[in-house]
């Protein structure tokens, strides 16, 4: 049980162990004169309490020896803590020249974070293992402070100057940001998180325009969706048993078992996701479900897109497969590939910079600004 309860954040910086020494030698040596002052006093008390046999004629009023220990001892102490304490703050006040420089701004109720080559964060600091990370810091509104407990490292955002830290990140995993500055009523939901990855996937990460895997074009939104509702179980490449292929349907007439023939146009192709019963293909029955209020406008945009594509020559990529040599041959999809679109909408991904807390049912002003900040960029 105590395993779910641990007494420190876990150690993952360049920092994390000589802050850790200087912590808990000071913690130590606490303990050890408290114990020291507490024991003496509990013994003088029981010693000399009223009505004991302790000699009270010979009181000493000075022992030279005693002075020198509790003077110089705790004298030494304080000098070798202050000069390691010195040499740590120089050490993090002073960042290496190949520092990895990364902005953030402060203000209520949420961290903006900017990378140099313009990837842009909300409550999520994304940093590569290893490498030497330079915060540059400033305050939109009022004073803030920028607190990673597992890295070490503290500093006060100010309004109208910059203040800066740097850390080293020495583990792998996601780990808890927070503001510890008093800012004002939801000062407690100024959170976040840091994820230290491997310096080539941060690298892709970066290149990639701060998504965890690329982007997709509405095509490959629509291919994925297509294989994950069943789509493809019925109306793939090759099939025509349950239903008909959809292979170059876009644009072609279609025989109806139910009614006149149709041109196979975006109309014709949305009720039939929707309402396929209204309509049924001539040599198949009434099999397929219907999707009417299970799918979003959307998801039936992307779909459409997909299924324009099919058989038609226009080359879409598999979701999160690499085109060129050693991909997947494109007659296993119907499709030729390319590599995806930079900047086209990824297809189900939550925002992981969007503040998850909620009051009152609503979401928080820190998730509202997130969310704003997301759609303004």
């Amino acid at each position: 049980m105590l395993s779910n309860f641990p007494l420190a954040p876990p150690s993952a910086s360049n920092f994390a162990f000589e802050y850790d020494v200087l912590f808990y030698g000071l913690l130590a040596l606490t303990i050890l004169f408290t114990a020291i002052v507490c024991i003496g006093l509990i013994y003088f008390t029981i010693k000399y309490r009223k009505g004991s046999d302790a000699d009270r004629y010979r009181p000493v009023y000075e022992d030279g020896r005693l002075e020198a220990v509790w003077s110089v001892g705790p004298l030494i102490l304080a000098i070798v803590f202050f000069f390691l304490g010195a040499k740590q703050f120089i050490h993090m006040r002073t960042p290496p020249q190949d520092a990895q420089e990364i902005y953030v701004i402060g203000k209520q109720w949420m961290w903006h974070i900017q990378h140099s080559n313009g990837v842009r964060e909300n409550n999520t600091l994304h940093v590569p293992l290893g490498k030497p990370v330079k915060l540059t810091m400033i305050s939109q509104d009022v004073i803030h402070a920028f607190y990673i407990p597992a890295f070490r490292v503290q500093m006060h955002v100010v309004p109208g100057r910059y203040t800066s830290l740097w850390f080293t990140p020495t583990k792998k995993g996601e780990y808890h940001l927070f503001c510890t500055m008093y800012c004002g009523t939801q000062h407690s939901e100024m959170g976040g998180k840091v994820i230290v990855m491997e310096p080539k996937e941060w690298a892709e990460w970066i290149d990639n325009g701060g998504e965890t895997r690329p982007s997709m074009t509405m095509a490959q939104a629509g291919m994925k969706l297509f294989n994950r509702v069943g789509c493809n179980n019925c109306h793939g490449p090759e099939s025509n048993i349950r239903a008909p292929s959809l292979v170059n349907l876009f644009g072609s007439t279609r025989a109806m078992a139910n009614g006149p023939s149709v041109v196979a146009d975006e109309a014709y192709i949305r009720e039939s996701i929707l309402r396929p019963h209204t309509r049924i293909s001539q040599g198949y029955g009434e099999s397929m479900p219907a999707y009417d209020g299970q799918l979003s406008e959307r998801e039936i945009i992307e779909l459409l897109a997909y299924i324009k594509t099919m058989g038609s020559g226009i080359p879409v990529a598999p979701p999160g497969s690499p085109a060129g040599p050693g991909a997947l041959p494109a007659q296993a999809q119907g499709t030729s590939q390319t590599p995806m679109a930079a900047g086209a909408i990824q297809y189900q991904t939550e925002r992981p910079d969007i503040t998850p807390t909620t009051r009152q049912g609503r979401p928080a002003v820190g998730a509202v600004a997130a969310q704003q900040e997301a759609v303004g960029n």
